[in-house]
This record gives C-alpha cells, structure tokens and sequence, in this order.
C-alpha cells in the first residue's frame, strides 16, 4: 500500500485507531472518508482535519452498508482503499441466565458480517482502480481468546480467517489485501482500557503501523507491531503460558 495519494474510507474512524490512522494518513497527503454510528464525533474529526469527509453509517444494518457502498464511490469516485476498523467489544458471562444473545448478534453484526458487506458492496469499484487496498483490523486476539470477551474474539479470528481467503483470490487482480493485528491500544474499546498500563498508548501505535506501512513490512500481509507479536505467534511460541498472562491460571 502506498503511504499517500490514495482516496481511503476508513470505518469507525471517529476515535480510537481508527481516528488516529485517519489523521496519520490524512497529514500524509491521503484523502480520508470516516464512517460511524456517531454524527457528533465523526463531525468534531472532521473539523479538526481540514478536507476530511465523514458519513454516518451502522454497521449493523444490512441495507444501510449496501446503500452505503454505492453512494461512496458517487461521492468519492477515486476511492481505490478501505480499512475495515469499527468494531465493538463487550465481556460476556456465557454461564448468566438469561444468556444476552443481543450483545453477541450486535458483536458479529458489527465485526463480522459489516465488513463483509462493506467489501461486497465496494469490490467492483475497488477492482476496476489501477491499484487498490483492503485492509481488515483484527486483533491479537484473534489468535489467542481473552476469555472474557468471547464473541470479539470469535468474529476476529473469523476475520482473520476471511482475509486470508480475500487475498488469496484476489492475488490475480489490483487489490492488495492487508491485516491489521493490534495488541491493546489505549482507547475507549471497553471501559478501562485507555488507562490499563498494559494498553499500548495510542501515538506509539499509530507511529509504529504507519511506519510499516511505509516500509512495506507487511509479511503474509499482516501489519504487526512489536507488542502484538507474542499473541500473533502464541501457537509456536508458547501458547499455554501466553494464555495463562491473558486470563489467568485455570
């Protein structure tokens, strides 16, 4: 992926690392769609990034994301990327009564099956530009489950998964397909998690993707920072103990 001149929708990007990567790659000469649930925030990112365009979108809504699809690239005719980023993040209790079943289908609505559709609906416009990106944000938690958000870490291994397949048949066409594996970031994902010391603060992550971007370090084409490397490589290097520093001794 080039570090600039592209025309990139960037899902979720009202806060956290979405926010951060749309104003690393606007202030690198990008030209930024964000998209969110929230008007206020999307606006207020926009405002204090001058020639950035925002749209609200639920993720969620199977035919709000198609109608989507279609309207951005009439709007945004050069739009040759997209980074696949909102995601919601919740602890569950699968031994409560009543089960939440609404948090789960909200999680794998908004995780899974959004970018899903998002990318449904943007590849033929995506596969007709000279050069292209998708790129999906997942997790290091897609390759070793902390066990108090069961489902997140479900749909991101799923994504994972996915996103292997995608680049794999689009290896004969102008799209490249990348994953973005964070460790955790000091954002608002959960409560809590901006102030964990053991959060990645925000800026060095930022930093740190953007500078492997620019380097073209992307192995397999994964995106990892050197904090999310003993999760990405927990099943060769000790999956039991890595395991055991995320949730606990059995």
């Amino acid at each position: 992926m080039n570090i600039t001149d592209n025309t990139l929708l960037i899902t979720g990007g009202g806060t956290g690392i979405g926010r951060a990567l749309a104003e690393a790659l606007h202030a690198r000469g990008n030209r930024i769609i964000i998209t969110g649930r929230r008007e206020d925030v999307l606006k207020a990112t926009a405002a204090a990034n001058p020639g950035m365009a925002w749209a609200t979108l639920d993720m969620e809504d199977a035919a709000a994301v198609a109608a989507f699809g279609a309207q951005v690239v009439k709007d945004h005719p050069a739009l040759n990327g997209v980074i696949l980023n909102a995601g919601i993040m919740k602890a569950e209790d699968l031994k409560a009564q009543p089960f939440d079943f609404a948090s789960v289908e909200a999680t794998i609505a908004t995780n899974l099956l959004g970018p899903i559709r998002l990318t449904a609906a943007l590849l033929p416009h995506l596969m007709a530009q000279p050069t292209a990106t998708v790129m999906t944000v997942t997790s290091g938690l897609a390759f070793i489950p902390l066990t108090a958000t069961p489902t997140y870490n479900a749909t991101k291994a799923a994504i994972h998964s996915w996103t292997q397949s995608l680049r794999h048949q689009l290896a004969d066409t102008s799209v490249e397909v990348l994953e973005l594996a964070p460790p955790a970031v000091a954002t608002d994902i959960v409560p809590g998690h901006a102030e964990n010391p053991n959060s990645m603060p925000l800026a060095d992550y930022t930093a740190e993707v953007i500078g492997l971007i620019e380097r073209g370090d992307t192995p397999r084409g994964e995106i990892l920072v050197e904090r999310v490397k003993p999760l990405r490589f927990a099943e060769v290097n000790g999956y039991e103990a890595v395991f055991e520093r995320l949730n606990g001794a059995h």
